[in-house]
C-alpha cells in the first residue's frame, strides 16, 4: 500500500517535472522553507503593530517575500503552464504588493499622530 503511494506520488512529480520543467520537491522545500518565516513575520509585524510602527514595514516586506518566494520559483522557471497559472499568481503578486504599499502608507499616517 505504501509503496503505490510512493509510487504514484513519484510518477506525479516525474510527469510535472518533464511537463512543466518544474521540481515539485525544489517547490516543497522552499514552501516548507519558508513557512516558518512567513509565520515569524506574522507575530513580528502584529508586535510591531502593537510597539512601534516603524518596523513594520520591514516585517510586512520578510512577510511577501516568504509567501511569493515559492511562486516566483515556478512563475520564473516554469514551462507549458496553463494561461491561468500566470494570472493567478501575477494576481497574488500584485495583491501582496498592494497590501504591503496600503500598510507603509498607514504607517507613514499613523507616525505623524500624537498618541495620548
Amino acid at each position: 500500500m505504501i509503496d503505490a503511494i510512493i509510487g504514484w506520488i513519484d510518477g506525479l512529480a516525474t510527469s510535472i517535472r518533464e511537463r512543466h520543467a518544474v521540481n515539485p520537491y525544489l517547490f516543497l522545500a522552499l514552501s516548507v522553507v519558508c513557512g516558518p518565516l512567513f509565520y515569524y513575520s506574522l507575530y513580528r509585524m502584529a508586535r510591531a503593530f502593537k510597539d512601534d510602527r516603524r518596523s513594520v514595514a520591514r516585517w510586512s516586506l520578510l512577510f511577501l517575500a516568504a509567501t511569493v518566494i515559492p511562486y516566483l520559483y515556478v512563475l520564473i522557471f516554469g514551462r507549458n503552464l496553463p494561461w491561468w497559472v500566470y494570472g493567478v499568481l501575477a494576481a497574488a503578486i500584485g495583491w501582496g504588493v498592494y497590501q504591503l504599499a496600503g500598510k507603509l502608507r498607514a504607517g507613514r499616517s499613523g507616525s505623524t499622530s500624537v498618541r495620548p
